[in-house]
């Protein structure tokens, strides 16, 4: 499970399920367990509540911005 978070303030935004290796370029909804504090605003577009942009919505998952989050914890295999 990985907790991703806003690069710019830290802040945490969802609980990840992430199954297999490699880097974590969308979320998927049905694999967020949780949700905190992310912002989804009109045009698709989700922001943290500092205002940074993390990622786009691209309806079944999130299309991330690669330098916007980070994330700490344990990838699950196949």
């Amino acid at each position: 499970m990985l907790t991703i978070r806003c690069a710019a303030c830290k802040r945490k935004l969802w609980k990840y399920d992430k199954i297999g290796p490699g880097e974590v370029l969308r979320c998927h909804k049905d694999r967020i367990k949780r949700m905190f504090d992310p912002v989804i605003g009109d045009e698709g577009r989700i922001y943290c509540c500092c205002g940074k942009d993390i990622g786009i919505d691209k309806g079944s998952f999130y299309k991330m911005i690669a330098k916007a989050f980070t994330y700490k914890g344990t990838k699950r295999s196949k």
